[in-house]
């Protein structure tokens, strides 16, 4: 297996299992002709729900293909995906996919991305190119999500519509050449550091439009503090660039 698909989760119980059924389909029909296989590996926070239960149930029924990552706590998203692209890489992971768990991210867009990945090196999930769609976000979401975006390109001059979107594809390549323990942000800020470490490295980043859903089941856990956070990590980014 060459493809790994990294799953975050807190509280997510009700959206993990139909959505690591839906990950495992995805070699069948149509798809056959761009994945041979394709693993999951889930990054539990310690969920009171019992994710991370579910998780090791998942891994115990679908061996060498759901991997199952505990940690002690609520750590945050940048670090869950470390730790997740940590553990694909040493299991021999080409290419490397990172999404929610909550359906807002559907996995009939990853063949596209795939595809997309054969002349890219991270390539975006974007609900703001041409016939990327959001649907279900209440105003003050999408406000927020288009602010965030504007202001991360004009601060840290990253050249895509969507530097927020946690629906991408990295190759190994990419993965490596980025010394993990110098990424500073931790939360969802944590997207466009990376990104900015992308697109600095010189690597070719391209976007396929997606259908953006909210979540099906269970709560948002972006919060004020995320926000805060974020702003802090796009001051950062903009004094570096501009030292740069």
């Amino acid at each position: 297996m060459d493809t790994y698909v990294v799953v975050p989760t807190y509280n997510e119980a009700e959206n993990l299992e139909p959505l690591v059924a839906e990950l495992l389909k995805l070699p069948d029909g149509e798809a056959r002709t761009v994945l041979r296989d394709i693993c999951v590996v889930n990054v539990d926070d310690n969920s009171p729900d019992g994710t991370g239960a579910l998780a090791d149930r998942l891994a115990a029924r679908n061996p060498g293909r759901v991997v199952a990552i505990h940690r002690p706590g609520k750590l945050g998203l940048g670090t869950a995906y470390l730790a997740g692209f940590e553990r694909a890489l040493e299991l021999g992971a080409q290419r490397i996919i990172t999404m929610d768990a909550d359906f807002s991210h559907h996995p009939r867009s990853i063949p596209i991305m795939l595809r997309k990945g054969s002349e890219a090196d991270l390539v975006i999930g974007s609900r703001y190119v041409m016939g990327g769609v959001v649907r279900g976000s209440p105003p003050s979401r999408r406000a927020l999500s288009r602010i965030g975006n504007l202001a991360a390109r004009i601060i840290t001059g990253v050249a895509v519509h969507d530097a927020t979107a946690g629906f991408r594809l990295y190759s190994r390549d990419v993965l490596e050449s980025i010394a993990f323990t110098d990424i500073f942000s931790s939360g969802y800020s944590f997207l466009v550091e990376m990104l900015y470490l992308v697109q600095e490295r010189g690597w070719h980043v391209a976007e396929v439009p997606i259908v953006f859903e909210d979540r099906r089941a269970g709560t948002s856990k972006i919060s004020r503090i995320e926000v805060m956070r974020a702003a802090y990590t796009l001051a950062r980014l903009s004094w570096r660039r501009f030292r740069r």
